[in-house]
């Protein structure tokens, strides 16, 4: 396994967060292969790694439903 050096990315939080911070994720996309992925509420826990087309998919799974509730 590979590391990523995340100290230099910029961190964005899910357009769907809400102002008190719950429940949200933060992604960058500053490392194209891949997307780093991160509890909002924990910024110095553990991140997910993705590779980009397989979090792509994932979030237009998300957006049309096919995930379920």
């Amino acid at each position: 396994m590979r590391t990523v050096d995340l100290t230099a990315v910029t961190w964005r939080k899910s357009s769907y967060s809400n102002q008190d911070g719950g429940a949200c994720v933060e992604v960058s996309d500053d490392l194209a292969p891949v997307v780093p992925v991160r509890d909002s509420k924990n910024p110095h826990g553990p991140v997910l790694i993705f590779r980009a087309p397989r979090w792509g998919a994932f979030v237009a799974a998300l957006k049309h439903g096919a995930l379920g509730a």
